[in-house]
């Protein structure tokens, strides 16, 4: 009886508990495969807006992998001005993926895209910080494959090549993948910073990129505006609604605050935690 009590109370005080799923639709029967939806957006003729769309349709519309909507649970505890924290958020197991659980593809998006997509899931996109703690909780972790820069690594055959390289580096991992066990290392994360805002244009804040050893190949960087998507980049969604010390939050409203923002934010509190959805 003492056990199942206290079996209860660590369930209240930490999230990885509670069963629950990304917010999507389901999936349809007839909904295009990851290969299938590559082919369709990379007839050169379409504007990246008329890609844009078309991706947000199929994600709208729920055809995103059956073990892609089960989140993964990420602990932090930390003492602040004497006081013991302990927050829970969930995470998607993996990067933005397309299809069904046999074929899948991850897809590249511009930050506007990634933010409508977290909006439509209840979620967010996460912090550098956030993108650490990600990274130390995955259970697979994938060598960085980097394709040489060129004019063309923002087009969908690039897209495709290295959808296919990562696809390779799971094959021994599938039975753990198709598990949702969280995956890190492959993709850069766009993240949510203060330096999406405050010049002429709002920026895409991008970081990670995590090698083995753990250290990311990328560093916070926004050279480039919101209208770049190349096939680097990562979407990751984190659910907003989490538990903190054994109360439900919101984490946009954690990183508002003057106190608590250092949970998920290692430079500063972060007032606007979204990225603008139109250019």
């Amino acid at each position: 009886m003492m056990n199942r009590i206290l079996l209860i109370m660590l369930c209240g005080s930490f999230l990885s508990c509670a069963t629950q799923q990304l917010k999507f639709v389901k999936r349809k029967a007839n909904a295009l495969s990851g290969s299938e939806f590559a082919k369709s957006i990379a007839d050169t003729s379409l504007t990246l807006e008329a890609r844009e769309q078309i991706i947000f349709t199929e994600v709208k519309n729920g055809n995103v992998p059956d073990f892609y909507r089960k989140p993964t649970t990420i602990n932090i505890t930390q003492t602040i001005s004497g006081k013991l924290y302990q927050l829970s958020f969930q995470v998607a197991p993996d990067y933005l993926l397309i299809g069904n659980d046999e074929d899948f593809f991850y897809t590249p998006t511009t930050p506007m895209l990634a933010q409508k997509i977290a909006s439509l899931s209840k979620a967010m996109l996460p912090t550098k910080k956030m993108v650490d703690d990600i990274y130390s909780n995955a259970l697979i972790r994938l060598a960085p494959q980097p394709i040489p820069p060129s004019k063309l690594m923002t087009t969908v055959p690039v897209f495709i090549a290295h959808n296919n390289i990562v696809i390779k580096q799971l094959d021994s991992l599938k039975k753990r993948h198709l598990q949702s066990e969280l995956t890190g290392g492959h993709k850069k994360d766009i993240i949510i910073s203060n330096k999406i805002y405050g010049q002429p244009t709002p920026r895409v804040v991008i970081y990670g990129w995590h090698k083995l050893d753990g250290k990311a190949i990328q560093p916070v960087y926004n050279k480039h505006t919101n209208t770049w998507a190349d096939y680097s980049h990562g979407v990751r969604l984190v659910l907003n609604d989490a538990i903190l010390n054994g109360k439900k939050v919101k984490l946009s409203a954690i990183l508002k605050d003057p106190l608590l923002h250092i949970l998920l934010s290692d430079e500063g509190i972060i007032e606007n935690p979204t990225y603008p959805t139109t250019n």
